[in-house]
């Protein structure tokens, strides 16, 4: 498939146009009818409360819809119970779009635990509840209830993480494609702008959404694959040595059939209406010529995965091979009678696109009809500035990748400059802070391969894992200079760096971390080692604890030549596939010996479509080549046993003495049941005195008292 794409604004402008930018999107009849409007071309549903804020979903796409000339009006959080709820605004001429919100709605609500959370961060007053599980799916439904001949596009997280069968951690099943499952007519993953207009304008056009088959970055339903393609057949894992072609179903032998050419005479021929498809068996592409724009990649199907969990690994890792959009192919995967045919990703959008998107005339606020109820999500972003997306870290456990792709899209500094300005200028209470300029990593903004050649023909999962790539751009002089330009602007007194950190790539640029540590750390600065062991680090993906090392010794250095009292924060995952209980205790004794008492700790949660789910559900490891025959990995699957490993993070705290003193005992290790200081809990009955021979100092992890960390074993 051509990776050519029309840039973003090009399209002409939809007649609407002559409305002029809405103050707000209308969210009811009256707002309409104060635009003057009397429909709407196009109404987003969202599972959030709208926030016209570039830190929404609905407000980018609404916003950027109105930018193209329509008509958008949306329907935040309705009561799913009531039909009447999604035909408020009338039926709308073009289409929905459905989305469940800038989360996951099972992540939203559960715990990884699998315990209702108490409040959504989401929704006016935090109040909980206030969407359905699996709410694209239910919305969707609601919509078509509603106005059955409308055509329903879905997108945002939810969709884009179960675009093909994936593995459901709430339901512990595989289940189908949410395309399938919310009989919508199309699926947008990712950032969705490019696809969003594509879309919009060919129905605005009159085009059937049904024929709309061929768009990066959407997901279809197919009947069959079209004549003239080549299936890519990568349905098996235990490929023999000896392969031999697969007979197409599609040929048809004409020598075979002559005797019976007598008979068939007076009848039409039927082989005008026979798709001919040529099969290749994944073994074997590299020796096939076959034409890279017409050739589709068979998954295995959804009835085979949700069966044969070494098939659904195979399957997850082709999928993530297939990530790159200059050289991606479709995927097509059966269910039942119907093919999910999923194309490449989009093309990413060059910075004047992508400055023209966060330029768009947004509030910055939420919708007035929400009164003085407090937003959590939209209290914490408020003042930051959103920088970049993408992220070419790789991480197994993180679904950023799956979703906004590896190829950094990075603003110009003028946009973002005039974004902070703005923020000065309009956000009420403005107290001069800009609590974060990021995105999905702090510190790859404008980072992108050396070569435009490699990059196009480049599939690996990470430029910074195994070791970071000869051909990645390392220089973090764009991010410093953006930086020190932000500090210049009238009325901002501090720039903080809230966004993660990825501390691999910035020991490669010892001046901008001078520059973050000097200039941009409140005295605490949130990096994520993740864990201490490298049995757990590789299929995390991540670096060895010797890189953390190297990052606080500079982290270190220069808070002390800029007087300043700074600590880091590391965060820890526990219960991640191929994790043992030993890996959890080496963990525990790393933070008791360097004096960490954490409490803000996680426990893997396997979102849809991220690797290291592949991993929890097969046992087994999609970064190596995968065989039945391999030893399946340890993973901790039972409630129990996840809390057990966690116990082992929150080692200073009581409540999970218990089970770790039987982990212990399970393990030989009864020396570390005790009250000396080498032991990590107490024996029963026996207060805990930690052993902390600075006694005294602020503790940043937990707001007790701890010791400045010491050294930790190098990996």
């Amino acid at each position: 498939m051509s990776s050519a794409s029309k840039p973003l604004f090009a399209y002409p402008r939809y007649w609407a146009e002559c409305f002029g930018p809405a103050p707000f999107l209308p969210m009811s009849r009256e707002e309409m009818d104060q635009l003057g409007w009397d429909s709407c071309d196009i109404i987003i549903v969202t599972g959030d409360a709208y926030v016209d804020h570039p830190s929404f979903g609905m407000a980018v796409i609404g916003r950027f819809l109105e930018a193209q000339g329509f008509r958008v009006g949306i329907i935040s959080q309705p009561d799913w119970r009531k039909p009447d709820e999604f035909m408020k605004l009338g039926k709308p001429n073009l289409f929905f779009g459905i989305t469940g919100g800038n989360m996951d709605s099972l992540i939203n609500r559960y715990t990884a635990d699998l315990r209702l959370r108490s409040d959504d961060a989401y929704t006016p007053g935090g109040v909980a509840g206030k969407r359905p599980d699996r709410c694209v799916i239910v919305y969707s439904q609601r919509c078509r209830q509603a106005y059955k001949d409308t055509p329903i596009v879905i997108g945002g997280i939810e969709a884009s993480l179960r675009r093909i069968a994936q593995y459901d951690y709430w339901s512990n099943e595989v289940r189908r494609s949410v395309l399938i499952d919310s009989a919508a007519d199309i699926l947008l993953y990712g950032n969705a702008e490019r696809a969003i207009a594509e879309v919009a304008h060919e129905i605005a056009l009159g085009k059937p959404v049904s024929e709309l088959k061929n768009i990066r970055g959407t997901a279809v339903i197919r009947s069959s694959t079209p004549s003239g393609w080549t299936e890519i057949d990568s349905t098996r894992i235990d490929w023999p040595s000896k392969i031999d072609q697969i007979p197409n179903p599609y040929d048809f032998d004409h020598n075979s059939a002559a005797s019976c050419a007598s008979e068939k005479a007076a009848e039409k021929d039927e082989d005008d209406d026979v798709q001919v498809v040529r099969i290749v068996p994944m073994p074997l592409q590299r020796k096939e010529n076959i034409d890279p724009d017409k050739t589709v990649i068979r998954l295995p199907s959804f009835e085979k995965v949700s069966k044969d969990a070494a098939l659904y690994a195979h399957a997850s890792r082709v999928l993530h091979q297939e990530a790159n959009p200059f050289n991606a192919k479709p995927l097509v995967q059966k269910h039942g009678t119907q093919e999910v045919w999923v194309n490449p990703p989009p093309v990413p959008l060059e910075t004047e696109e992508l400055d023209g998107v966060f330029d768009l005339p947004y509030a910055r606020l939420p919708h007035p009809s929400y009164g003085d109820a407090k937003i959590p999500a939209y209290e914490m972003i408020q003042t930051s500035v959103n920088i970049m997306r993408g992220c070419f870290g790789g991480c197994t456990f993180c679904s950023i990748t799956e979703h906004e792709g590896r190829i950094i899209q990075s603003r110009s500094q003028d946009s973002i400059l005039r974004e902070i300005e703005k923020i000065r200028d309009t956000v009420p209470g403005f107290t001069g802070t800009i609590s974060d300029l990021g995105g999905p990593t702090a510190n790859m903004y404008r980072l992108r391969c050396k070569s435009e050649e490699i990059l196009k023909s480049c599939k690996r999962l990470s430029c910074v894992y195994p070791t970071i790539c000869k051909n990645l751009e390392t220089s973090h002089k764009h991010t410093t200079e953006l930086y020190r330009e932000a500090r210049k602007i009238p009325g901002v007194k501090r720039i903080a760096i809230a966004s993660g950190l990825r501390y691999d790539l910035a020991v490669k640029d010892p001046e901008y971390v001078k520059e973050l540590v000097t200039h941009h750390v409140g005295g605490y600065l949130k990096i994520a080692p993740e864990h201490s062991e490298d049995n757990v680090l590789t299929k995390m993906m991540k670096p060895g604890m010797g890189t953390y090392d190297e990052f606080k010794r500079m982290f270190e250095k220069y808070s002390k030549e800029a007087g300043k009292k700074q600590y880091l924060i590391p965060y820890f995952i526990a219960g991640h596939p191929g994790c043992e209980d030993e890996d959890m205790l080496n963990l525990a004794l790393w933070l008791k010996e360097n004096n960490f008492r954490v409490d803000q700790v996680q426990t893997f949660y396997p979102s849809p479509m991220a690797l290291a789910t592949a991993m929890y559900f097969s046992e087994r490891n999609p970064l190596q080549k995968l065989t039945y025959k391999a030893k399946k990995m340890f993973v901790a699957k039972d409630l129990e046993h996840r809390r057990l490993q966690k116990a082992f993070l929150r080692y200073h705290d009581e409540k999970g003495w218990d089970r770790i003193r039987e982990s212990l005992r399970q393990m030989g290790r009864e020396d570390l049941i005790g009250n000396s200081p080498k032991a990590l809990v107490p024996a029963e009955g026996k207060p805990h005195k930690p052993h902390n021979p600075k006694a005294g100092r602020k503790n940043p992890a937990r707001g007790g008292k701890l010791a400045f960390p010491g050294k930790g074993r190098r990996r």
